[in-house]
C-alpha cells in the first residue's frame, strides 16, 4: 500500500470518525472512520514490516586486463550478492 496511502487513510479515518457529525440514513460515518483508521494502520504495519525484512545487497566492482585486437582497454564488471545469511545456532551443527 506505501507509507503515503497509510497516513492518508489514517487520516481520513480520524477525520471521519472524531470531527464529522453528519446523518445519512443507514451509514454510520464513525464506524466508516474507525474502519479507515484499521486499514491505515495494518497497510503501516505491513509497509514497514516488508521495508525492514528486503535484503540488500552488496556491490563488488572489477577491472578486467585489456583484449588483445579488440580496441577496449578497461572492462567494468559489477557483481550484485546478497548478504550472507547468519550461520545457525550452535545447537545444530
Amino acid at each position: 500500500m506505501g507509507i503515503g496511502a497509510s497516513i492518508f487513510l489514517l487520516a481520513l479515518g480520524a477525520i471521519l470518525a472524531f470531527a464529522v457529525n453528519a446523518d445519512i440514513s443507514g451509514l454510520d460515518i464513525s464506524v466508516i472512520g474507525w474502519i479507515l483508521m484499521a486499514a491505515g494502520l495494518i497497510g503501516l504495519v505491513t509497509t514497514l514490516w516488508f521495508w525492514n525484512s528486503r535484503r540488500r545487497t552488496v556491490v563488488t566492482r572489477s577491472t578486467a586486463a585489456p583484449v588483445a585486437g579488440t580496441g577496449y582497454t578497461n572492462e567494468y564488471r559489477e557483481v550484485r550478492q546478497d548478504d550472507v545469511p547468519p550461520p545457525p545456532p550452535p545447537a545444530y551443527r
